[in-house]
């Protein structure tokens, strides 16, 4: 007798489940849940996947965001600093202008007082000479006490100054404190001695005024 094929199909569709599927505490085999899938059961993706997040669950932004994060906050740091020092320059440059235009003033003021002061006590001086030669005028004479009088007064104000003559005859020829205008040969002198003074040179304290003029033996 042949079997029935209804039946066979039949047996075929309640086959026992698979004994490697996981069983339920009755005995049922659980329902497989398949691959895993990312999305929701109508197909569309679950809330939040597939969304680029740059940070982390915890809300910390993540490693590359931080670096951008902290060279920014660097690059305003150093622009800060930059706009800082550049007005302390101005500052500092506008301070030395007004101290340097302030010392000019104060040197200039200084050395106008000390010209003021020197004719001050030199014009006395000035009226006892104009005195001296107006009386020559009238006496055709020459009163040469009088003048002398006039040129140790001028060399006592001069003295007081700090102003001294540069002792310059009989001395070794000094390029520093006097001017050669000719050379002389002579016997009775070594060589480079200041045989004569043609003018008289004068120093301030260790500062050259003015250089004498001497003639200079030659041997």
């Amino acid at each position: 007798m042949m079997p029935d094929e209804h039946n066979t199909e039949r047996s075929e569709d309640t086959a026992s489940p698979d004994d490697t599927a996981p069983q339920l505490d009755d005995g049922r085999p659980a329902v497989s849940t398949g691959a895993d899938r990312s999305g929701t059961d109508d197909g569309h993706p679950a809330d939040g996947a597939g969304e680029d997040r740059s940070g982390t669950d915890d809300g910390h932004p993540a490693d590359g965001a931080g670096e951008d994060r902290a060279e920014a906050d660097a690059i305003d740091r150093l622009q800060r600093e930059r706009d800082e020092y550049y007005e302390r320059l101005l500052r500092t440059t506008a301070d030395f202008d007004n101290y340097r235009r302030r010392t000019d003033r104060e040197r200039r003021e200084l050395t106008e007082h000390a010209a003021m002061a020197l004719l001050r006590d030199l014009l006395p001086l000035v009226d006892d000479l104009e005195r001296a030669l107006a009386a020559d005028a009238r006496n055709e004479d020459i009163d040469r006490r009088g003048v002398e009088i006039i040129h140790k007064q001028l060399l006592d104000l001069l003295a007081a100054r700090g102003v001294a003559p540069i002792e310059a005859l009989g001395a070794d020829f000094d390029p520093n404190l006097h001017q050669a205008v000719t050379h002389e040969p002579s016997e009775a002198h070594r060589d480079g001695e200041i045989i004569e003074e043609l003018r008289r040179g004068y120093i301030l304290r260790d500062r050259l005024i003015r250089a004498s003029m001497v003639k200079v033996a030659k041997a």
